[in-house]
């Protein structure tokens, strides 16, 4: 559970950004999406692989890139 200590003097603002960046440090959205539904296996392998592609083509062209200039 993630918990912030708010000052009385500072902004609520302030103690909202430093919630959400805990919360986010935790992973705790991410756990919930991952376990909102289930997944197969096989559709969890497939998703896996599909995401490694597409950070894989991503880099390729990031490195094209660079190397035009």
């Amino acid at each position: 559970m993630v918990m912030v200590t708010v000052n009385p003097d500072e902004p609520l603002e302030k103690a909202i950004k430093r919630f959400k960046k805990k919360f986010e440090k935790a992973g705790i959205l991410k756990d919930i999406k991952r376990t909102s539904f289930y997944l197969k296996p096989s559709e969890e392998k497939r998703m896996r692989r599909a995401k490694a592609m597409k950070r894989l083509r991503k880099a390729l062209a990031n490195q094209q890139k660079k190397k035009i200039y």
